[in-house]
């Protein structure tokens, strides 16, 4: 933008000393004619160079969305919810569509239903999470508690239940694009620390993978990482729900989320893949979790 500014700042003293000074007709030997298109030029220049900027500026800050949705109605009414908010909205009614825009463009927040011709939702929301590094909500008619928790285990950031409320909705989405888009996102890919190991494991930061002392590495979804990185930065400390809710999701939490059990649930899942590994995260009954592994300098 600086460099935008220092240009127009050049072109209007060039263009005051044209029209100000006929010498300077006289001295370069040049029609007025060629000045006036060099000026012309100049600012046409300018103009480019502005649009330009603001363009990739507003493509850089605006959140990005994918409805995934097979109903055209709902989709329609989504899609004009989430413009009417600001947000650049993009549209599939199946997996081999939404996989299309991914791999196309820089969405920022996947909203997508279960029921879906095809792949159904819980199996695209796996490969989603193998694949990609995005904020994912489900937003379905399946209001089972079975579903919701089956969701969240595959790695959902959020479950809203049709019929919605559409503040609630858009008010959850802002929330989810805050924590994926904010800044501490961004510190955690350029934080001097790169790695955790313990009892064997590695936490690699800038992979946001897992290594278990086999070797083997598991590609975690955010609210694992997030979790398992926010353990790591705090060793032996006591971490309520509500602090690790907030730390994973952004959200407040309410009564009968299950949303950190279960995230904790699949982070134990792979320590409990290798025989002989102590106990990482400890259940503190009536508080909350902690980080009980040997951390190395």
């Amino acid at each position: 933008m600086k460099g935008v500014l220092d240009l127009r700042y050049w072109a209007i003293l060039q263009g005051r000393q044209i029209a100000g000074s006929k010498c300077f007709f006289e001295n370069f030997k040049l029609s007025s004619k060629i000045h006036y298109l060099y000026v012309m030029f100049c600012l046409e220049f300018i103009l480019l160079a502005q649009f330009r900027h603001k363009f990739r500026y507003r493509q850089m800050q605006t959140p990005q969305i994918l409805i995934v949705e097979d109903e055209q109605v709902t989709r329609n009414t989504l899609k004009s919810i989430f413009e009417a908010e600001g947000y650049a909205v993009f549209e599939a009614s199946d997996g081999e569509e939404m996989h299309q825009v991914l791999s196309d463009n820089q969405v920022n927040l996947v909203i997508m239903d279960i029921n879906l011709p095809g792949k159904n939702g819980l199996l695209l929301a796996r490969e989603l999470r193998e694949q990609a590094n995005v904020a994912l909500m489900f937003l379905t008619g399946r209001d089972n508690e079975v579903d919701k928790i089956l969701g969240l285990e595959i790695g959902a950031d959020d479950y809203i239940t049709k019929p919605f409320n559409p503040r609630e909705l858009t008010i959850r989405a802002r929330n989810l694009l805050n924590r994926s888009m904010s800044t501490s996102s961004v510190q955690e890919e350029k934080r001097s620390v790169e790695k955790y190991e313990f009892n064997g494991w590695v936490l690699d930061i800038n992979s946001r993978s897992l290594v278990s002392p086999d070797g083997e590495g598991y590609k975690l979804p955010r609210s694992e990482f997030r979790a398992l990185l926010h353990f790591c930065e705090n060793p032996g400390k006591i971490q309520t729900r509500a602090d690790l809710l907030k730390k994973m999701t952004g959200r407040e939490l309410k009564p009968h989320d299950r949303t950190v059990d279960v995230t904790i649930r699949r982070i134990r899942k792979h320590f409990e893949s290798v025989s002989g590994t102590p106990e990482i995260i400890a259940t503190i009954h009536g508080e909350g979790y902690r980080f009980c592994g040997d951390l190395e300098d």
